[in-house]
């Protein structure tokens, strides 16, 4: 048991291969079996250990301990704090929380995903119960991530509207067309303009989609993710091509007459792109991985079991 609430799931696989009855041990005080110490830790490689168990899986799935709780019931409370401060913010740890919870549910009977314990609450009311103030938390978390984004994406979209209609190098006033239309960094500067208009446009939506949002405890499963993966992704794209942008209307200016100033120039604008990569990429990776990556429920071990 201690090696189950542990996580060591090379200590439980030796025990289950040598002593396969140690399986159906169970605290003397509680009725809880290694399954429920599993989950209630969220231990998932002892977790993905037993599942992959063939014999009696519904059996070992709706035991009930001294409460009248099954494992649902076990899966909808709150996870320990060493547990949940492995993932960053709020929103992360309730997305977590919910993708055990729907595996577990996956895992057990359809009665025991309605069963009472002896408090009168299903599982789904422990969940709810259990992770009101994390879900609160989230909330905000999501809200002042938005807002913040919000203000940067608003921003560029007036930098980069103002720059469409005042081009370099004014317009030809015989037939309103700019003067350095011919120019391959002009066609650079305005392919890069309206790339940062449309994307910073579209961040802006996103963000503003989050804040209006439900905020139903099976949002954070999916839903709030994606809009900011895809808030922060086309954030990121405004940024690096406004930058592209600038450096180009730069070079129409200067580019021939004072080439040297486009190197330090040229640095200078990879600051702000380097900045959000540093500082906004790993969120973006983490949230990608959480949301579309293989998640935490596999296979764990090659031996075979009984």
């Amino acid at each position: 048991m201690i090696a189950a609430r542990l996580g060591i799931h090379e200590v439980v696989e030796e025990i289950v291969e040598i002593f396969p009855s140690a399986f159906y041990c169970r605290v003397a005080y509680s009725n809880q079996n290694i399954l429920h110490v599993a989950v209630i830790n969220r231990s998932q490689h002892v977790y993905n250990l037993i599942h992959q168990m063939s014999d009696h899986k519904c059996l070992r799935a709706n035991l009930y301990d001294s409460n009248q709780s099954n494992l649902l019931h076990f899966a909808g409370k709150l996870a320990p704090a060493h547990k949940l401060n492995e993932i960053s913010g709020a929103a992360l740890q309730m997305q977590r929380e919910i993708q055990w919870y729907k595996e577990v549910e996956k895992f057990v009977s359809p009665e025991a995903r309605e069963c009472k314990n002896k408090d009168g609450k299903s599982p789904k009311m422990v969940f709810t119960e259990e992770h009101k103030i994390l879900k609160e938390g989230g909330e905000k978390w999501m809200k002042d991530t938005s807002s913040s984004c919000m203000i940067a994406a608003a921003l560029i979209i007036t930098v980069m509207f103002a720059a469409a209609i005042t081009v370099p190098g004014g317009n030809d006033s015989s037939n309103g067309f700019p003067i350095f239309s011919g120019n391959n960094a002009f066609i650079v500067f305005a392919i890069s303009d309206a790339v940062s208009l449309f994307t910073s446009a579209t961040s802006l939506l996103m963000f503003l989609a989050i804040l209006t949002s439900r905020y139903a405890e099976e949002d954070f499963l999916y839903v709030l993710p994606k809009r900011l993966i895809i808030g922060l992704g086309t954030l990121f794209l405004s940024i690096t091509f406004m930058m592209v942008a600038f450096s180009a209307t730069l070079y129409i200016v200067f580019g021939r007459q004072e080439a040297w100033v486009l190197i330090p120039v040229g640095a200078l604008a990879c600051l702000p792109v380097t900045s959000f990569v540093l500082l906004q990429f790993p969120l973006l990776v983490e949230l990608i991985y959480s949301t579309y990556g293989p998640g935490i429920f596999k296979k764990q071990s090659n031996r075979p079991f009984y």
